[in-house]
């Protein structure tokens, strides 16, 4: 067997956390000079014990190894050992910076391409990535560690390898608008048209209500879907294909946040996302009542895009900022908090948001 352990079949990567959760008698693991070994079938042979391997089990045994006042190993032991390997440890991103402060005038710092897969051998960014996660061989904690650290390229990454597959992941900005506002303007107008021969001024006042109503009910899908569909990790299960869809789906945009060309959602993307929605709105109101929600619903889905892309991709207001540095937070500090784009308002509601920076203290105080 080669010693090179990216060549074998022994080269899944995991986590500390990963082992740590095997330590029992029937499923125990441990670590040595970075790589993991399955021990549980050797405790019984074990000359020193179960007892002895059970006590570091999920752990890291390097140093216990070669200490003899605990029990000092042979040659011979290290060679049978390569027999329980199972997979390596991943080198562990640290990229997040709980200390991070946003800035307007911050400019992102590169990543070195051909160093970050050297050291992390998670995705090389100079290949297209999502068959490199799909054909992926590692666990779902080295993806989602990896995943939230983001990396800073000058161009837009390339997804697939085909150019008629790679066309359809970039969406520049103005296609957003270009293809939702007609379909929404025309729902509208198709909910003043469908009320049974009222006037415009009694249907218009019937319609508008509807459409901030569904302005609002966007307001709330928004958060949603971006906390319980895109940050489902909790839920998502340890496999090649799972994890490629998570990437496929939001992991990319965590990885390269600044990607321009994948800041807004694909026409095809929202379309199937709200689909279900559309289809519920039709069985709960009348056609018309229908038609007036899911219009102001995308109307303000388009405000959504538009709002998410200039967070990251344009200098905004001063009084925008507050909501920039409230996503930008989301990006560069904890992903598992503001889900809110439009506002931090359900965010507030649901205790997601950030907890008060120490400047936002002083200031509070000063105020």
């Amino acid at each position: 067997m080669s010693d090179n352990t990216f060549d074998t079949k022994r080269t899944r990567i995991y986590t500390l956390e990963d082992v740590s959760a095997h330590d029992q008698w029937d499923d125990c693991w441990v670590v040595h000079d970075n790589k993991i070994y399955d021990v549980s079938s050797f405790l019984h042979s074990h000359p020193g014990g179960d007892d002895l391997i059970l006590k570091y089990g999920g752990k890291d045994v390097t140093q216990i190894m070669t200490d003899p006042l605990e029990h000092a190993h042979s040659t011979s032991a290290y060679e049978m050992l390569k027999e329980f390997q199972i997979g390596i440890v991943g080198v562990e991103e640290h990229l997040l910076d709980p200390n991070y402060v946003y800035s307007e005038d911050a400019v992102p710092t590169m990543t070195a391409v051909d160093q970050d897969f050297a050291r992390s051998h998670f995705i090389d960014l100079s290949q297209p990535l999502l068959m490199q996660v799909l054909r992926s061989n590692y666990s779902k904690a080295f993806y989602l560690q990896q995943v939230h650290q983001p990396r800073h390229l000058p161009g837009p990454a390339r997804l697939f390898g085909p150019w008629y597959l790679e066309i359809f992941t970039k969406t520049p900005w103005y296609v957003v608008p270009i293809v939702w506002l007609p379909i929404a303007g025309s729902l509208f107008k198709w909910s003043l048209e469908q009320q049974g021969g009222a006037s415009f001024d009694v249907a218009f006042s019937k319609s508008l209500p509807l459409f901030l109503l569904g302005n609002f009910i966007w307001t709330l899908l928004e958060y949603n879907i971006h906390r319980f569909v895109f940050h489902i990790e909790r839920f998502l299960p340890d496999h090649p294909l799972a994890l490629f869809l998570h990437f496929t789906g939001h992991g990319v945009h965590h990885y390269i946040p600044m990607d321009h060309l994948r800041l807004v959602m694909p026409p095809a993307l929202f379309t199937i996302l709200s689909f279900p929605f559309t289809r519920l709105a039709y069985v709960l109101f009348p056609t018309w009542a229908a038609n007036a929600i899911i219009s102001g619903a995308f109307a303000m889905y388009v405000f959504y895009d538009m709002v998410h892309y200039s967070l990251h991709y344009a200098k905004l207001p001063l009084w925008v900022r507050k909501l920039k540095s409230h996503h930008m937070n989301h990006h560069y500090i904890d992903p598992n908090l503001g889900f809110g784009i439009t506002s931090q308002f359900w965010d507030w509601v649901f205790d997601s948001d950030f907890p008060p920076s120490p400047a936002d203290r002083a200031a509070a105080k000063t105020a």
